[in-house]
């Protein structure tokens, strides 16, 4: 029987190297000194940072372009409301945070999914007969881009697409991607004011489809669906059993001439991961509170997705624990007049915007009714200059310094995107100086054919 000896040589108890006898049937065998591996460093991004990509910041920081000296920056790009200062959150929201900081009850962790009476204060707010919610259908996250990120990683598996809406807000790419998930874009029709197409919806749902996102009030568009279009969205759903998980962070947040339809409030059937939050309709987008609103009223969700939601929440302790003390009275406690007021700035600044550009040759703005975003057509055969949407705006940055959103940051090129939060003499200011840089760069039918033959 073959027997294994290892020999230790060396002084004392730390020998720095070993000697290795092998010792078979009696004969000893030497394998000569064990060195151990030269160290090297070896640190390398992971799979999942690699396919990360933001295509809003991969454009903005490609286009390195200089703004005018002669003329101050007017930024149009940045979906935050608090930038010029011009739409403040009200003093009711500010003052319940105060008092729960000097509380001092709210410093420690809270519940993953949240703090029990929160998120009873949520389903509070937000229950209806249509659609009834308790506080076990809430989980607080921080933001609602952790309640998108959260819902998509419980919905869809790698390997798996979900249907993403185009023009569509560049988070659910970048997700996606990141997690394995493939991206099917459907288009949006903005002839028909942003409504979904829904043959091309359809045509895209295969064995692999894990759900369908549903941006309404829309970023980039501003856009509003009507009840009909929604409950055809809803057919589309229940025909080929796809959940949904609906982008609303701008709930509410739809001009006096329209009204705002949750889509769970019209389905039967279809289950439905709603994610909002304060960010937008309360102006605090850094605050970071946002929720997941589960309704699943046929139970086709069950307990597989709410203890997989459960589960996702505890990678990290939830949601400032601040705002969440302070979340009940915000949301039952803030004034009407001060949403009110909000959408009275945001309406007047989009039908400024759109009665000015669409005196400009060359420009097609498309009429908004929500949110806070214009969409505008570039007739880029007017401006055969230009290669792209990206290109058009780039100059216009260093012409004008004005500077709007290119819409190939949201997969839609040829169209330009305005944000309507900033002030209303900033609004006049820019839409100004994007007439006269159409006017520098217009050409008619004729002038843009010769300019073709030039090249």
């Amino acid at each position: 029987m073959d027997s294994y000896l290892i020999q230790v040589n060396g002084p004392g108890d730390h020998a720095p190297l070993l000697d290795v006898q092998l010792k078979t049937n009696g004969n000893s065998m030497s394998l000569g000194k064990a060195k151990g591996r030269k160290p090297r460093w070896a640190v390398r991004a992971s799979e999942m940072s690699k396919k990360t990509f933001n295509p809003v910041r991969a454009i903005v920081d490609s286009m390195k372009v200089e703004p005018n000296p002669k003329k101050a920056m007017i930024s149009l790009s940045l979906g935050d409301p608090t930038v010029f200062g011009n739409l403040p959150t009200n003093d009711e929201v500010t003052r319940a945070v105060k008092e729960v900081l000097d509380t001092g009850r709210y410093n420690g962790y809270a519940p993953s999914v949240g703090y029990q009476s929160c998120r009873e204060a949520v389903a509070a707010y937000y229950n209806c007969p249509e659609a009834p919610l308790e506080a076990q259908d809430v989980i607080l996250t921080s933001g609602c881009s952790q309640a998108i990120e959260l819902a998509l990683a419980v919905l869809a598996n790698p390997g798996q697409n979900i249907l993403v809406p185009r023009p569509g807000f560049s988070l659910y790419k970048t997700l996606a991607l990141s997690m394995g998930i493939e991206v099917k874009l459907y288009n949006l029709l903005p002839e028909k004011s942003w409504e979904i197409d829904l043959k091309h919806l359809e045509s895209l749902v295969d064995e692999k489809t894990a759900c369908l996102i549903v941006n309404n009030p829309s970023n980039p568009c501003g856009s509003v669906f009507s009840k009909s279009h929604l409950q055809k969205i809803l057919a589309v759903a229940s025909r080929q059993c796809v959940p949904i998980l609906a982008d609303e962070i701008y709930g509410d947040m739809v001009f006096a001439d329209c009204k705002y339809e949750p889509i769970a409030t019209l389905s039967t059937n279809v289950p439905i991961l709603s994610c909002g939050g304060l960010a937008k309709r309360w102006l605090v987008p850094g605050w970071r509170m946002g929720w997941i609103l589960i309704h699943d009223r046929r139970d086709i969700f069950g307990n597989e997705i709410r203890d997989g939601l459960l589960r996702l929440s505890q990678r990290i302790l939830g949601p400032c624990t601040i705002v969440q003390g302070a979340l009940e009275r915000i949301l039952h406690q803030t004034p009407p007049e001060f949403y009110h007021n909000t959408l009275s700035i945001l309406k007047s600044n989009a039908d400024l915007c759109y009665a000015a550009l669409s005196a400009i040759p060359g420009l097609q703005p498309v009429r908004p009714a929500g949110a806070m975003y214009l969409m505008v057509e570039i007739e880029m055969e007017h401006f055969p200059e230009f290669e792209n949407d990206v290109e058009f705006t780039e100059r216009l940055i260093s012409e004008q310094s004005v500077f709007c959103l290119p819409a190939s940051c949201f997969e839609y090129p040829n169209f330009f995107r305005v944000v309507i939060t900033v002030p209303e003499e900033m609004i006049l200011e820019a839409c100004s100086r994007i007439q006269e840089f159409c006017e520098m760069h217009y050409q008619g039918a004729e002038g843009a054919q010769d300019l073709e033959c030039d090249k």
